[in-house]
């Protein structure tokens, strides 16, 4: 065999401690393993073996230096840097779980599509299921994984590499029998149902591991940059004694293959040149490595940027922690207490779950389990401090901040040559500061490089000059000879800044430089400056902001005092103003934010007018922002969810007796889709009737007037925990009749004689998205308060009867709430750009809508095809068995603008629930079927 090819690592025996065998290696620490001149391992256990590398002989041979890479990199990759403790760290292994992605473009559409090109393959995602993100690394050669701060991307990345190098090295609790594993089942799985392992294809493959900000820093301005470039810093990133593996790494990545892993691309600094760099060796390298896999990680704001986009890279985004993962977590973290680091004993290791689990499920905290690393710092909070947990996200910080500050301060113990140990002081006895000034000092160094940071992702590098001067400002006496030693002393500890790169230090997290920038604010500018920087500048400040406000939450005048700075004047009731500028907009958008996470939001008759005043300009002005040019359709959907919390003065959407109707009158339409041999395009001449449609979808407010109302109890609760303004989501197609058979007897002496309340038909549907050949010259509406009255408008021809969207035949990402553009539903007004041409609102987007008519039983081929006849009683038969599907019609928050115009059709099984799939209703008259 040739002596540069890799031999296989030799299975180690149970139970074996590490040992060393060979010339020159050194091994410190318990069972630790040394790896030297013609050394071999036995016994690897990741939770005890740390890999102490000699200086390679210069005939060591291409297996024993690939052996000692690999160890070193389970070494960098098995760490969790915040979470270290005196002794032990809490093992990467141990703890991780697995993580869900987004799919396919759209598989988070409904199972049913008309003109679906195929049906997945094996091992490919069905449609409306969630895909891993192992498995969409298995499924894509060159995947980009994008996800916010503290969504596990980093930790994701490193978990790969540590079980394919543990595979290599035949390490028993990291392998690819760990990095398999499934799914965590959710609390509402079918009893019985079986977790299947991860789909992992490709063995094991030789990891490489690059971080990104690390090698953009690396490059000189403007510098030319290749592959090479990339591979040079890689091999500069070793250890001196492995840099002999050079050639032997790069031939195997060339013949073999590999797999690369790429982190933080949204971390590298703004300058357009070094982005266009970083990118330019990004793909010269991907395409030099052919045959090797690549994995790049990036913030998902970042990444949506065109100029960042990688050629030929797949991109999926990480998810939230589903229930099943956040108590699969924290099962795990306790039994790694109790089992592994032997913190607890089992009976309080089972204690501090069930209190976990449960603190976790708080309304206060839910929010933050969802997040991984926020999830964790709950835990280490949880365990610290025997069992309670902060209420808030600002004391969770606060409560991090002070864990992170005991972890930097503590006295580290240290051996003198004689072997006696040696307390070394901590940082407060080192300079002779109190904690006190060297917290005002760390806050005030977070606001200087909060403010400075040229990026608005990611941590700021902070220059060991600035640090060690915020830290001699923090002296009483200002040791300098101690100073001298400052260096040594930061980059030796981990905590509330660790060293990151030479002479430079970062906080563990953006958040944690939001939470101290927002104390120095707090403390020394607030209001009015605090106000000034968020209204100008509200992506890098609102997250202070809102810290800021929660931090004085016990002093209400104060939250009043930041809400008049923020939205001092009063909203123009003239629809024909011209519209206010950014900073004001931003600045009424704020103030509801602060009002609403400092829990004064709601009405409260205890309330001083004075305050209650501010609060109500601060509502109006909600409403006003639900129709702004100048703010993103995400800044106006959380205008319409602050105006719930504040009380929203829409009484069409909270009232089911001011419901708003829309009126179609009777006469032709143009129906269907040109080119679909299910549903062609025809005129349609069968709806020969007026009829009324509601203007928008039925909310949760008003289904929780028929649930308070009737003995209705089989609907999804928690589908009335959303937004009261908002559509009523996860709703099936009975709970939708249901509602309609209440309202219509509810509303039996108001309505003309004959008319009822019912779902729209698919046809009925359409018209009113798309409009008729002729229309009203003006939309009218109604409501049934005072009693219906029937419409004989003013009629004009339709410019556009054939058009694919409500406003018209060309997609305007602005007038629908699709294609993630909010992320989730939004209440009704955000997008009135995109009113149908009878004046109803999301007719495109926002949920999915039932409809009376039948699909079949086939989910991909619809059984009821076109023409449609409207006087085909067998096509809305509503005492159909369930095994025929009702259609769907609009597409959702998520869906692509395909599924959001007027013509397309989709069918659903009607027990099905989604929180991406609602209903609204029509008024119509007999006998129509």
């Amino acid at each position: 065999m040739n002596s540069e090819q890799p031999s296989p690592a030799k299975k180690p025996r149970r139970g074996a401690k590490g040992r060393v065998e060979g010339d020159g290696a050194v091994a410190q620490g318990k069972a630790a393993t040394a790896l030297g001149q013609g050394a071999r391992q036995a016994g690897r256990d990741i939770h005890e073996v740390t890999i102490v590398l000699p200086a390679a002989a210069p005939d060591a041979t291409a297996a024993e230096l690939r052996q000692a890479y690999l160890g070193w990199l389970v070494t960098q990759a098995n760490r969790l840097p915040l979470f270290v403790s005196d002794d032990k760290m809490v093992q990467l292994p141990a703890v991780y779980t697995a993580l869900l992605t987004t799919a396919s473009d759209d598989s988070r559409f409904p199972p049913a599509a008309a003109g679906a090109a195929r049906q997945p393959g094996e091992g490919e995602p069905r449609q409306g299921e969630r895909l891993s993100a192992l498995e969409a690394l298995d499924r894509e050669r060159s995947l980009v994984l994008m996800g916010g701060p503290g969504s596990g991307k980093t930790t994701f990345l490193n978990f790969v590499a540590l079980c394919l190098a543990g595979e290599l090295l035949g390490l028993p609790a990291a392998n690819l029998k760990l990095l398999r594993q499934p799914i965590p089942r959710e609390p509402d799985a079918a009893p019985g149902s079986k977790a299947k392992r991860q789909r992992w294809t490709h063995g094991p493959l030789l990891p490489v591991c690059v971080v990104l900000r690390d090698f953009a820093a690396s490059l000189p301005a403007d510098a030319a940059v290749d592959a090479g470039t990339l591979w040079r810093f890689i091999v500069g990133q070793w250890p001196e004694q492995l840099r002999p593996y050079d050639d032997p790494l790069q031939r195997e990545l060339l013949g073999r293959g590999g797999l690369v892993l790429l982190d933080g691309l949204d971390e590298v600094p703004d300058a357009e040149s070094r982005r266009a760099q970083v990118k330019q060796a990004v793909q010269a390298f991907a395409g030099m490595y052919g045959k090797c896999r690549f994995l790049v990680t990036s913030r998902t704001y970042a990444y949506q940027r065109q100029d960042w986009k990688l050629e030929g890279f797949a991109a999926r985004e990480l998810l939230p922690f589903t229930r099943g993962q956040i108590e699969r977590f924290i099962d795990s973290w306790y039994v790694h207490m109790a089992k592994d680091l032997a913190r607890l004993s089992a009976s309080q290791a089972a204690d501090g779950a069930a209190r976990l689990k449960r603190a976790s499920e708080r309304p206060e905290l839910s929010e933050l389990a969802a997040r991984p690393l926020l999830l964790t710092l709950m835990a280490r909070l949880q365990t610290r401090g025997g069992g309670a947990l902060p209420e808030s996200r600002e004391k969770l910080y606060a409560e991090s901040v002070d864990m992170l500050l005991d972890e930097w301060e503590r006295h580290k113990p240290r051996f003198d040559r004689s072997g006696q140990r040696v307390d070394e002081p901590c940082l407060g006895e080192w300079l002779g500061a109190s904690r006190e000034n060297i917290r005002r000092e760390i806050d005030r160094l977070a606001y200087e490089v909060h403010l400075a940071q040229p990026s608005l992702t990611g941590t700021a590098d902070i220059h060991e000059d600035a640090l060690t001067a915020a830290l001699r400002a923090a002296s009483r006496d200002r040791p300098d000879a101690r100073l001298m030693r400052l260096e040594e002393y930061l980059r030796d500890r981990a905590g509330l800044l660790s060293a990151h790169g030479e002479g430079w230090y970062q906080f563990p997290h953006r958040s944690f430089q939001e939470y101290l920038a927002a104390c120095h604010l707090a403390r020394f500018q607030f209001p009015d400056r605090l106000s000034e920087l968020a209204k100008a500048d509200p992506d890098r400040w609102r997250e202070v902001l809102l810290l800021a406000a929660a931090s004085v939450r016990n002093a209400p005048t104060a939250i009043w005092d930041l809400v008049d700075t923020l939205c001092g004047e009063r909203v123009d009731p003239d629809p024909d103003a011209p519209e206010p500028d950014s900073e004001t907009q931003w600045g009424a958008l704020l103030a509801g934010q602060a009002l609403h996470e400092t829990g004064l939001a709601a009405a409260d008759p205890h309330l001083q007018e004075r305050h209650e005043s501010k609060r109500r300009r601060v509502r109006n002005w909600q409403c006003w922002l639900l129709r702004s040019r100048r703010l993103p359709a995400r800044e106006r959907a959380l205008a319409g969810d602050l105006l719930a919390a504040l009380g929203d003065p829409r009484r069409e959407l909270l009232d089911v007796d001011h419901l708003r109707f829309a009126f179609v009158p009777r006469g032709a339409f143009w129906m269907g889709d040109e080119g679909d041999s299910d549903a062609p395009l025809h005129r349609n001449e069968t709806l020969d009737y007026d009829y009324w449609i509601a203007e928008s979808p039925v909310t949760v407010a008003q289904f929780a007037q028929f649930v308070a109302a009737s003995a209705y109890r089989v609907h999804d609760a928690d589908a009335l925990c959303a937004p009261a303004n908002r559509p009523l989501a996860s709703v099936s197609w009975h709970d939708a009749l249901a509602f309609c058979a209440w309202l219509g007897e509810r509303w039996r002496d108001r309505l003309p004689a004959g008319w009822s309340v019912a779902l729209p038909s698919e046809a009925e549907w359409e018209k009113a998205a798309r409009g008729g050949v002729e229309l009203p010259v003006a939309a009218q509406y109604a409501t049934v308060g005072p009693g219906l009255t029937l419409a004989d408008p003013a009629r004009r021809k339709n410019p556009q009867p054939q058009r694919a969207w409500p406003w018209g035949s060309e997609w305007e990402l602005d007038r629908a709430n699709a294609e993630e553009i909010v992320g989730a539903s939004s209440t009704p007004g955000c997008f009135e750009a995109g009113r149908s041409p009878y004046g109803c609102l999301d007719m495109a987007g926002n949920v999915w809508e039932w409809t009376r008519s039948l699909w079949g039983t086939e989910g991909w081929q619809p059984a009821f095809v076109y023409p449609y006849d409207a006087r085909d009683r067998q096509r809305e038969d509503l005492n159909a068995p369930d095994d025929v599907w009702r259609v769907v019609r609009g597409g959702s928050w998520s869906a692509h603008r395909d599924y959001a115009r007027c013509a397309s059709r989709n069918g659903l099984p009607p027990g099905a629930r989604s929180d991406l799939l609602g209903f609204r209703v029509v008024l119509r008259s007999s006998p129509v079927p």
